[in-house]
Formats: structure tokens, C-alpha cells, sequence
């Protein structure tokens, strides 16, 4: 303070701060007789225009007293006074200040006037009620550390989380929680590095989540958020930092609870599967509400079935344990009468009790101390028991968490029940679909046959894929695969009513195109609304694949509904693709379906699939066909192992369509077994060719049927002679039966009728009916076919 008299002897009675208020010192007439810098900064009067002075020219009048009146009334008092003043600045403001007089002792009637802006004084005084709070009414933690991360000081709310902060003082910031840890995600787990990076850059580090016990509660973990500042001087060097700490152990634990029924509802019930939703139940509750969690269900529930009533709570029941969904295992168990679990199960309740150390089916070697029993109930049924234990965890469950565990087992017994509806839906369609399948194929002599079905993953379900092999007349075999797009029993459905249906349309002896032009039809009318539901059925999108294959010529017929073509591996073991035939899937009815003949040597391999064999989603279905053509590189192996082999390169994991795999390898009869004859339109021939048929049964060493099969043979032949006209061309094939075909260029079939008594004729066909197992006629691009197939004896 500048021209002080006396300075030394000063004494201030003043809450004002001196480094920024202004003084002045009056005489005992009120004159200025000391002017500070201070005091010409708050309002710029220099001293050589106040020093001298009366003090009251720089008082702003006020109504009912003159400036003279009351700057002498607070001089003359003899104790400090203070009051509120509207003071004249040089430049012509009129400053409110709060100032304060206060008497000098031992220097007469002389008076020190300090004075500071009313407005920054309040502010000041605001930020010291401030500090005074923090340091002794605030529950923020506040502890200053050195530069050597040694405390220095600690709050009132620091003093009490350490039980007394005065036996920290001077020691390391590691002494102050020995075993908590920060398990915030972006930075250094390390409370030294923490501090450490501070004090270097200066950079604060802010909401910091820290865990651990406080020694004044060494049960009850806490969780704390922590801020770091650093602390520089008026020369900006380091003199250390401080840390704000809150107490957010509540807060936190709410977060986490909510968290965790989040990731529940995202996690629970999605698999579709009993032991999966188990395991789900205790990868979402494990660590963060139990050390462990146990699922125990009665094996009916596990299987798909409706849980059993009226048993004693507890018995036969199944236990899957585990700390994750890898490890997760089965074992029984069963509860005393008198135990918690039999309890739970029994009053459908939750129960909260210490595990003893032999409870059944414990899987750690320390002994729980804290366990909730929870039932597993739905739709007003108890489906099973849900155990959370906690072994290192020391804290007992809460009445959040006893909530938190039985909203988690709530979830997770709809999650177990819908599984449990699922797998028993899934079975029956699965049944269903397998039963539309073929039990097996028949016997014959046109190709060897292999197959395989892979049913799709459980969480899909059973899809519509289907294949059939259909013994034909004159040796043939008709061949067919197809898939309906959906899954569920509707599909498996939908796909056993269209198998069915080309069947019945290839024993009709119809060539592929006209096959698939015929179902095409069916098809779309089962997909048109129906009145009762308003709805299409859902088997549009069919796609099938019809082929006819003869033993004879060597030659393969076949049409495509939107199915993939058949892959082709020759007897040298060269593989292609078959020609494309563009046919749109069944029901579309927008293109024509067309047929494409192959010629195949003896011993080929034609493999016709679904694509769940070629495609799946990571993998287009131009690799799935290049995998499965270089399966049939190994043309000479088994099919049996050929069809192994190609599902075995199917990608790992879930099947996410099913899988139809259908190998053929063809055969040709030989020329000994057939024998043709060519005969004019002349009915004299007709004995002819009984004497061909004869001599050829002879030969084949078939004289039994020498009769029986001249017989049929003379009827067809005269049925031909006399209606159709031209030649007519009689074939004898021996096989696994005896088939007689003639052909002619008439396009009209002849028809099995009732003869009359009166009547002369009529009466062929009825014999070669009662003579053959089977009879029927075909049409061919020249005319048609008349055969019977005769048993062998």
C-alpha cells in the first residue's frame, strides 16, 4: 500500500481482501492523507487530485443527509464500522463499494478506509462459501496429492470414506484402496499411471469408474467416479494434483440392471432351443448378478413335451450347470422334501438361502454362501427351477437383485417355453416330412441309387425339399427333386401333396415338360385366395426337377421348374453341368417348359440336388457346384461314399436349408435282353410274332411263360394291326419282369371295356388285364405304346 503511515502498526478488523481492495487513510477532519494505487484503480482519481482533499467530495449525495454529515458520523466512531457507499469515479460512474472504516491505533482521531467493488466482493465471498463447503458439508471426495502422489489433505467426505484421513497423510495414493481397480475402458487401468499422465501433460482425466472397498465399509463393494486435476503455481510449476471423488455405487448398480435386462431381452429366447436358453440365462447373469447359475428342468420339457403335474416337486429332474454356453452340462438330480429348492418349486416363490457345502450337483470347490432360488413359471405352469449362487462374490443378493433374478428367470422360462413349443412342432414336422419322404427306393435295373437328406438347423425348421424314384414302363425309371420354398409343417405338407402328385402324373407315362406343365396347373390353382381366410397358400415358389432315364437307348430326358440342373460325370470321370432348361418355378405358369435329352454311357453319375447342397450364406452357389463337381471327380467310388463325401464338404455350423442329395449311376441292359421285331399291317403276322415270342422265351429260358406271354402278345399285336395301320414294331424286354411293348403311329389309345354276351370282340384287353401285373400305354412323338409286364416266375 503506498504511502501508508505507520504501516506495520496497522491493525484491520476487515473481511476485505487487502491484495485487491482499495485503501485510503483519513485525517481527523476527514481529509485524504493517504492515497493507494489500489485506491486509484478501483476509481481513478490520481493522488495528487484527492491527497489534501475532503474525503466526502467523493461521496454521491443521497437524499436526506450530506455527504459532510456522514463521512464525519463514521469517522468518529471508535470501532471498525462497514457500510454500503455509492462512491464518484474519475470518469464520471458512480461505483457502489462496500467499505469499511476502522480507526488507527496510537495515531489520534486518524481513520483507514477500505473500500472494493459491492458486486466482484459478493462474488468472492460466494466462491469462499464455496470452498468452505466443499472442504466440510460436500459428498465429493476431495484429496490433494503431490508431485510425489503422496496425500496431502482430504476433505470431509474423504475423511470419512478412510476412516480418518490423517493416518494417509505423507503415504503413497496405493495405500488408500490396496484392491480396487478402475474398469473404466479408456484408459490405464493403473491409478499410478493415471496420476502420472496428469502431472505430465496437465491433461485432466475425467469420470473415471473406480472399484473397490472403502475401509470404512470393507463388506459392501463400491463404485466411485474419479477426476484428476493438476495443481501448477503462479509461475505455472506443478505443485501436485487433486482428486474429486463420488460415490456412485447405487447409480452404477441401477446402470448395470438395466444393462443386463437389455442384453436379457436381446439374448434370451433367441435360439429356439431348451438347453441353449439355459445357457443363455447364465452367460447374460454370469459375473455380473451370480458366480454361477444353475437350470434345473424335468426331461418331458427338455424333449418338447408339456411338463408333468402332480409329481413331487424335484424329482427326476435335469441339471445344466455352467459358467458359459461352451461348458454347460447335464446331470440328474433330485431335491429333499425339506430342501429350498422343493420349497421354491412348491409355493412358486423365490427363496433366499446359504448353500450348505454338499448341496447335489455342485460344481466349485468353494462352497456357495449366498444363493437365490428361483421357479421357472409361465402361462400359470412351473417349467423348472433357476439357482444363482455366489461363492467369491461376498456380497449377499439385494432386494434389486432378488427382483433383477426373477425378472431374468421370468424371460427365460417364456424363452424355455416357447423352445419347448418349438421343438415339439419342429418334431412332429420333421416326422411328417420324413414319413412324405421315401421309406426307401424300389429295386430295379436301370441305375444304381444313393441319397441323402439334411434337415435344416432346429432354429430354422423343417423345409419342403423332397426327391422320388418312379419305376416306368419298358424298363425306364423317372427320377425327380424338388423344394418348397418355407419351413414348418405347412411346407413338409405342401411338399408330401406335390411329391404325390408327381407320381401318380409320371405312372401316367408323361415326358417331363408335359409332367411339369401338368403340375404347374395344380399348383396355381392351390395358390389362388380362398374365400375362407382370405390368404394364398404359401407353396408358391415350388421348384422341381423331372427326369426319365432308359436302360435301353441310354437316354435321359428332363425339365426344370427354376431347380438346377443335374451334374453330369461321365464313365471317364469328366464333369459338367447339363444344359439349362428355362422353366420358371411351378405356379408362375409364364413360360413353356422344355425338355433336354442327354445320352449316357453306361456307369455315368448324375447327381440332382436341392441348393441347400451348393448355397448357403457365405458361399455363392457357383462354389457349392464346383465343390460338389469335384466330389464326383472320384466317378469310380461308391455312391454311398460318394454322398458322404459331398456333405461332408458342406461349411461348419448351423444348416441353414435343408440339404437333398440324389446320385444315380446308370446302367445299360444288354442287347441279349432285348429283342425287337418289325412287323407289316397284315393281319397274317399276328401268328408270326407269337412264334417270334415264343422262340425268344425259349431262349431266355423261359418256357413257362411261353403261353401267357404269346397270348398277350397276339392280342396287342392285332389290337394294333387292325386300328392303327402301318407297321407295327413288337419289343420283348427281359428284366426283373417280362415286358411286352407294340408300338404304332396311331395317336389313340385303346380302352379296357365290359363286353357284352351277344358280343364277338371287346374282350382282349380284359385278358391281357387278367394276365399281367401291370398294363398301360404311353405316347410317343410318332404315335403310341401299348405294354403289359408279365411276373417272372
Amino acid at each position: 500500500m503506498d504511502r501508508f503511515p505507520n504501516a506495520a502498526n496497522v491493525d484491520f478488523h476487515s473481511p476485505l481482501d487487502l491484495s485487491r481492495a482499495a485503501a485510503a487513510v483519513l485525517d481527523a477532519d476527514g481529509r485524504i492523507s493517504g492515497w493507494g494505487s489500489s485506491a486509484q484503480r478501483l476509481l481513478g482519481h490520481p493522488p495528487e487530485d484527492v491527497l489534501g482533499q475532503s474525503a466526502a467530495r467523493l461521496l454521491a449525495a443521497t437524499p436526506g443527509t450530506t455527504p459532510g454529515q456522514r463521512l464525519a458520523a463514521l469517522c468518529k466512531a471508535r470501532k471498525p464500522r462497514s457500510t454500503v457507499l455509492d462512491l464518484c469515479c474519475r470518469d464520471g460512474r458512480v461505483l457502489r463499494a462496500a467499505v469499511t472504516f476502522s480507526p488507527l491505533v496510537n495515531q489520534g482521531a486518524a481513520t483507514v478506509v477500505v473500500a472494493a467493488d459491492l458486486e466482484a466482493l459478493r462474488g468472492w465471498e460466494a466462491q469462499l462459501a464455496m470452498l468452505q463447503g466443499l472442504a466440510t458439508e460436500s459428498p465429493v471426495g476431495l484429496t490433494i496429492f503431490d508431485t510425489d502422489k503422496r496425500v496431502v489433505w482430504g476433505n470431509v467426505s474423504t475423511d470419512l470414506e478412510l476412516a480418518g484421513v490423517a493416518q494417509y497423510i505423507g503415504r503413497p495414493a496405493a495405500d488408500l484402496f490396496p484392491e480396487g481397480e478402475f474398469i473404466s475402458r479408456h484408459h490405464p487401468p493403473d491409478e499410478d499411471q493415471v496420476m502420472e499422465h496428469v502431472l505430465a501433460t496437465g491433461e485432466p482425466i475425467m469420470g473415471m469408474h473406480y472399484r473397490g472397498r472403502a475401509p470404512v465399509d470393507p463388506v459392501r463393494e463400491h463404485v466411485w467416479s474419479c477426476s484428476y486435476h493438476r495443481l501448477v503455481d503462479a509461475r505455472g510449476e506443478p505443485l501436485g494434483l487433486f482428486e474429486e471423488s463420488l460415490d456412485i455405487t447405487d447409480r452404477y448398480r441401477a446402470q448395470e440392471r438395466l444393462s443386463l435386462l437389455v442384453r436379457a431381452g436381446k439374448r434370451i429366447g433367441a435360439s429356439l432351443d431348451v438347453r441353449r436358453t439355459a445357457a443363455e440365462l447364465a452367460d447374460v447373469a454370469v459375473p455380473q448378478l451370480a458366480d454361477e447359475v444353475l437350470v434345473d428342468l424335468p426331461p418331458a420339457v427338455i424333449e418338447g413335451r408339456q411338463p408333468p403335474t402332480g409329481s413331487a416337486p424335484g424329482h427326476n429332474m435335469l441339471r445344466m450347470h455352467g459358467r458359459t454356453p461352451e461348458d454347460f452340462r447335464t446331470t440328474p438330480v433330485s431335491y429333499p422334501p425339506s430342501s429350498p429348492q422343493a420349497l421354491s418349486l412348491a409355493t412358486s416363490g423365490l427363496v433366499v438361502e446359504a448353500a450348505p457345502p454338499d448341496e447335489p450337483g455342485r460344481t466349485g470347490s468353494a462352497a456357495p454362501h449366498s444363493c437365490l432360488f428361483v421357479p421357472l413359471l409361465t402361462r400359470g405352469a412351473v417349467l423348472g427351477l433357476a439357482t444363482f449362487r455366489r461363492s467369491s462374490n461376498p456380497d449377499p443378493f439385494g432386494p434389486e437383485e432378488q427382483t433383477l433374478a426373477m425378472e431374468l428367470a421370468e424371460r427365460a422360462a417364456v424363452g424355455i417355453d416357447n423352445a419347448r413349443r418349438y421343438t415339439s412342432q419342429h418334431a412332429a414336422a420333421l416326422v411328417l416330412q420324413r414319413s412324405l419322404l421315401p421309406q426307401h427306393l424300389p429295386e430295379q435295373s436301370a441305375v444304381d441309387v444313393a441319397y441323402r437328406y439334411l434337415p435344416a438347423d432346429s432354429r430354422v425348421g423343417v423345409g419342403g425339399d423332397w426327391f422320388d424314384l418312379i419305376p416306368l414302363s419298358g424298363a425306364r425309371v423317372g427320377l425327380t427333386v424338388g423344394d418348397v420354398v418355407g419351413h414348418g409343417v405347412h411346407a413338409a405338407a405342401t411338399m408330401g401333396r406335390l411329391r404325390a402328385t408327381v407320381r401318380t402324373l409320371a405312372l401316367l407315362d408323361l415326358d417331363p415338360a408335359e409332367l411339369l406343365t401338368r403340375l404347374d396347373g395344380l399348383v396355381a390353382q392351390d395358390s389362388e385366395p380362398r374365400a375362407d381366410d382370405g390368404g394364398s397358400d404359401e407353396g408358391l415358389g415350388v421348384t422341381c426337377l423331372y427326369a426319365i432315364y432308359n436302360p435301353v437307348s441310354g437316354r435321359c430326358v428332363w425339365a426344370s421348374a427354376g431347380h438346377p440342373p443335374p451334374l453330369v460325370a461321365d464313365a471317364s470321370g469328366a464333369v459338367a453341368l447339363s444344359a439349362l432348361a428355362p422353366g420358371p418355378p411351378l405356379g408362375l405358369a409364364t413360360l413353356p417348359y422344355e425338355n433336354v435329352e442327354l445320352s449316357l454311357s453306361n456307369g455315368s453319375i448324375v447327381a440332382f440336388f436341392t441348393d441347400g447342397v451348393v448355397e448357403d450364406r457365405r458361399t455363392d452357389i457357383d462354389t457349392g457346384i464346383d465343390r460338389l463337381a469335384h466330389v464326383l471327380t472320384w466317378q469310380r467310388s461308391p455312391l454311398e461314399e460318394l454322398c458322404d463325401r459331398a456333405l461332408s464338404t458342406l461349411p461348419p455350423g448351423p444348416q441353414a436349408d435343408d440339404a437333398t442329395l440324389l446320385l444315380v449311376r446308370t446302367r445299360r441292359l444288354d442287347a441279349d435282353h432285348v429283342a425287337d421285331l418289325e412287323l407289316p399291317s397284315d393281319p397274317a403276322m399276328v401268328a408270326h410274332a407269337r412264334a417270334v415270342a415264343e422262340r425268344q422265351l425259349e431262349t431266355w429260358g423261359l418256357p413257362e411263360l411261353s403261353f401267357t406271354a404269346a397270348l398277350v402278345v397276339s392280342e396287342l399285336v392285332t389290337n394294333s394291326i387292325r386300328y392303327a395301320g402301318g407297321p407295327v414294331m413288337l419289343r420283348l424286354i427281359r428284366d426283373r419282369s417280362l415286358l411286352c411293348e407294340v408300338s404304332d403311329h396311331a395317336h389313340t389309345a385303346p380302352h379296357l371295356r365290359r363286353a357284352r354276351r351277344d358280343e364277338e370282340g371287346g374282350r382282349g384287353l380284359f385278358l391281357v388285364a387278367q394276365m399281367s401285373q401291370r398294363w398301360g400305354t404311353r405316347y410317343t412323338g410318332s404315335g403310341k405304346t401299348i405294354w403289359a409286364e408279365l411276373a417272372i416266375p
